[in-house]
This record gives C-alpha cells, structure tokens and sequence, in this order.
C-alpha cells in the first residue's frame, strides 16, 4: 500500500484518488481523526483499498505502528503543521522532525521510493521567467514555508545518497475542489467560489453582474479588507488539484526516475483576466470585475514552472485546462460542496 500522509487534507486527497485510480490502494495518515474525504467512494473504502489511520509525523512510533498494520510499499508526504499555526520556529522544527520520522520509517519498511512536497516557493529570488529545477537557488528564503522546504529537499539528497529513493515534488498554485475559498497567494480560487455562489441563487435574487464582479473583486464576499484586490494582469502558474494529485501520483508509481527533483504545476503563467473570461464562460453574468493592471509591487517576470521533467519522465500532461477547471470546480460547489 502507498501511505498517503496528510491523506485526508486538499492535496493528499487529490493524490490518494488519483494512486486509486492508477489500481494502488492507500493508507491515508492523519494526525487528527475523521472519515475519508470526499473524493473517496465508500466501495473503496469497504474494500480495504483506502483507509485512515491516525498517525503523528513527528512521533516515531506512532508512524512504524501503521507499518505493523499495513505492508507500506511507497510513500507520498504531504503533511505539514498548518501555516501561521505555530511560531516560524516551531514549524519549521515539526515539518523537519516530521521529515525525518517518515523517511526512517520508508528506510525500516523497505519502500521502494518517498515523494516528499517542495514548493516552487524555493524560487524566490530566481530571475528566469522558467523555473526549471536545475537553477541555483539562494539560501536565504523570504518565507517560512520555502525555507522549511530548502531544508527538507537537502535532508532529501542526504537520504538518497544514504540509498533511499526519495523524490521532491516543487508544487506551484494549486486549487479546486477540497481547497481553501480564498488564498493569500492568487484569485482564483475567491473568484470561483464567489462565481458558484452567483450561479447558485435563485432567479430573479442574485446580485446584478456588476454587483457580483464587485464583491469579486474587493474580496470574499465582498467584505471589505477580506482579501486583497484582484487585478487583471496579475499571473501565477496555476495547476488543478485533480492534476497536482495525478502528478504526484505518477511520481510515486513511474518505475524509473532519472531525477530527484520534479516541478509540478501548470507550465505556463495565467493572468486573473483569463480566469475572468472563464469564470464568464462557465457562470454567464458572474465575470467579476477586476482592477485593471497590475498589483503595486508585483514582480516584473511572470514565472512559471518548466514541467518538461515531468512529462518527459512520467508522461504527465494536464488534463484541465483553464475552462474545464473553471467549470469542474463550479459544478463541485454547486453540488452542495463547501469547498
């Protein structure tokens, strides 16, 4: 079985459908206690074929118990203490203590290989419009988040040079279905969650188009200083989480890797105009308005991740362009979804 850790989170669940599709079968491992996402069916759950198990990363144990219960094959590690929860110390100790814990474990049971999750954040202060994974990278990070990855990707290369097989994954923007309505990061996912609820109300009592592209544009909801202002020529590389799970997924199944370092993302940079013109074309009259330019102090270069890595040694191409992602995420919420 392929243990999933943090598989019941946003990314962790996409990955577990996605291995399940691929015919493996996971060990979601979780800290906090509860059933399996949504994105897993109950078949496979009576099946065997997914299944929970509370664990902490950060203690030993509890991790090799799972193993006693499971024969773990491979491992995705995705969990992290959530951002802002602790002070950048304490968070950066538990994600690396964390680390540490998973790849024992990985060592003791023999697996085969450990996806472990990086961040394109890791490229703060890169000036290549394509981010490819060879580039050097400064030390220095503006961040908690990257530099807590910068650690563990060198934590990753001591592992494999001790013989594990451990992979790090550079993941970029991602959204969609179980993720949170509104990110510091980028729009779109405030944009489609204030489009679904556009499309949701009854006739007759939605707000005007322009009053919904308002609300869109100052913010979730609409509530002043809620979110920062979304403005049209703003880009990021955005990849759906449907795509992210698969990535990863490949990743941990592809049975030979010529890397230790994979981005996954999008491959390109969108702008908030396109989501605009999607979120139009999926929800008419719920295209939101948004300022015109760029944000004050937005970087000149419009990166984005080079993903031929991947696609070259996985055979990985995203499968969700902009307006089938629009639509898919719009029809998730409106299905009663909150996230």
């Amino acid at each position: 079985m392929i243990l999933v850790t943090g598989g019941r989170g946003f990314i962790g669940a996409h990955t577990v459908r996605a291995l399940l599709d691929l015919g493996e079968r996971c060990v979601l491992g979780q800290r906090a206690v509860g059933p399996p996402p949504a994105l897993v069916r109950d078949r496979e759950v009576r099946d065997g074929r997914a299944v929970v198990e509370r664990m902490d990363c950060t203690d030993l144990d509890s991790v090799l118990a799972v193993g006693r219960r499971h024969r773990v094959t491979g491992i995705v590690h995705l969990a992290a203490t959530g951002m802002g929860a602790s002070a950048p110390l304490d968070e950066l100790s538990a994600n690396t203590a964390g680390l540490f814990t998973v790849l024992r474990a990985a060592k003791e049971w023999g697996a085969r290989r450990v996806v472990i999750a990086s961040t394109i954040g890791v490229y703060a202060g890169v000036a290549d419009p394509a981010l490819r994974e060879d580039a050097p990278l400064p030390v220095a990070s503006p961040h908690p988040i990257p530099a807590g990855k910068k650690i563990a990707e060198v934590v990753a290369d001591v592992a494999a040079s001790s013989g594990l097989d451990v992979v790090a994954a550079r993941i970029g923007a991602i959204w969609g279905p179980l993720g949170r309505p509104s990110s510091p990061f980028f729009a779109a996912p405030r944009l489609v969650h204030a489009a679904a609820r556009h499309a949701a109300a009854d006739d007759g009592a939605s707000a005007s188009p322009a009053r919904a592209g308002e609300a869109q544009a100052t913010g979730e909801g609409g509530v002043p200083g809620e979110a920062a202002p979304s403005y049209a020529g703003d880009m990021i590389d955005m990849c759906y989480a449907r795509d992210c799970g698969r990535a990863l997924a490949l990743l941990q199944t592809t049975a030979t890797l010529r890397h230790r370092t994979y981005n996954v993302g999008g491959g390109r940079a969108v702008a908030n105009q396109e989501v605009a013109a999607a979120i139009g074309r999926a929800v008419p009259g719920a295209a939101p308005v948004l300022r015109p330019g760029r944000s004050p102090g937005v970087p000149a270069i419009d990166a984005c991740l080079d993903i031929s890595r991947l696609r070259e040694d996985t055979g990985y191409v995203p499968e969700y362009d902009l307006d089938r992602a629009v639509a898919d995420y719009v029809g998730w919420l409106r299905a009663g979804n909150p996230r």
